[in-house]
């Protein structure tokens, strides 16, 4: 069963999205963190798969409301917002994660991060702040920040999942991305996926007008099976 869960941030109030297993736990915590358009029914359900899994699974919500945007001008002044301003985006980010950890059923110790398109930007974000993560996993993000020089405080591992022919995400950005991890120590990965665009892992996208976002379907499965490897890896108890 996928729950409400109403917590203010960013002087708006968010509705995001909770689901986990039967028990009491303690249970690993996952914090998804999702697309430009919202908090749609698609990527709620999301919530639910991760729960399937053994999660308690808290998706956040970055609009406000809790729910999908269709008007593309106003889903780009609210991303304008928090790509303009790294602290705002840390703080929703950092909002997110507390209301997953305020959940009792949580093993603080194991948390991980999901984050597609923006909403992966906004995971690296938190990983960069030292934020006590296993791992972070960022779907189709984009990779520019004004903060590299804090990537030295990043504890988790990282996977990133990539198109190699996303329109936003360049061939050197990609590069620059890569030695920046590199010169900061951190355990890192990216998984690059030929003939491949921006956001292939929501079907939403082929409905799209706008250029450059794609659905595949073989780089949504082979993503899937490349975050589990990792979760399996990270999160295993010794």
């Amino acid at each position: 069963m996928i729950n409400a869960v109403n917590y203010e941030v960013d002087h708006r109030q968010m509705v995001g999205a909770l689901a986990g297993p039967d028990g009491n736990g303690p249970f690993p915590g996952v914090l998804i963190c999702h697309e430009g358009n919202g908090l749609d029914e698609f990527q709620r359900q999301r919530t639910q798969s991760f729960a399937d899994l053994g999660f308690v699974a808290f998706s956040l919500d970055y609009h406000g409301g809790g729910v999908g945007l269709t008007n593309r001008a106003e889903i780009n002044d609210r991303l304008g917002e928090l790509i303009e301003d790294v602290e705002r985006c840390r703080t929703v980010a950092q909002a997110g994660l507390d209301a997953l950890l305020s959940d009792p059923r949580v093993d603080p110790l194991r948390i991980v991060v999901v984050g597609y398109c923006f909403g992966g930007t906004m995971a690296l974000e938190l990983a960069r702040t030292g934020a006590a993560l296993r791992a972070v996993v960022a779907l189709h993000p984009g990779l520019v920040t004004s903060r590299s020089e804090e990537s030295v405080k990043i504890v988790a591992k990282l996977l990133v999942c990539v198109g190699a022919d996303d329109p936003f995400v360049s061939v050197q950005q990609r590069l620059d991305f890569e030695q920046e991890m590199t010169d900061a120590g951190v355990d890192w990965q990216i998984h690059l996926y030929g003939g491949v665009q921006h956001s292939f892992t929501h079907p939403r996208t082929n409905m799209e007008v706008v250029a450059g976002l794609s659905y595949d379907e073989a780089a949504d499965r082979r993503s899937w099976t490349a975050m589990c490897n990792l979760f399996d890896e990270v999160l295993a108890r010794t």
